[in-house]
């Protein structure tokens, strides 16, 4: 599994109550362009492929709480599906919040090589038992 970066300026984002986790609708952005996770803010910074044969790249949350003073937001993995074509290749997944006014980063995952989905293909998203943790 690839492991999850954050986006520095998510920090910020977060404690200046640019992102809601709990209700905010977080969705995946796919690039074959490495992310910097140091200045890169929103996703417009991110150089995305095309989506004409993608499903949905829309996150569900199944889950955002604390429990004594740590806080874990709980994804349900993502099943995106080829259809009428491929998409890709991409290496990188990118998650990003389409609540926020400028559509800011969270964080990424590096699969280490590109990966192109021939249609009907489908590529699994395994956002681990917690995303992101805040102790």
């Amino acid at each position: 599994m690839a492991s999850f970066v954050k986006f520095h300026t998510f920090v910020e984002r977060l404690a200046e109550k640019v992102h809601n986790l709990g209700s905010d609708q977080l969705v995946v952005a796919l690039t074959n362009t490495a992310p910097t996770a140091a200045t890169d803010v929103d996703v417009g910074d991110i150089t995305e492929i095309t989506y004409t044969n993608c499903s949905s790249r829309n996150i569900t949350t199944s889950s955002s709480s604390q429990s004594s003073g740590t806080y874990a937001l709980v994804l349900t993995d993502l099943v995106l599906t080829a259809s009428g074509g491929t998409v890709g290749p991409f290496r990188y997944v990118v998650i990003y919040n389409d609540t926020a006014t400028n559509d800011e980063l969270v964080g990424y995952y590096d699969y280490g090589s590109s990966i192109t989905l021939n249609d009907t293909e489908t590529f699994t998203i395994d956002f681990g038992a917690n995303t992101l943790t805040i102790a």
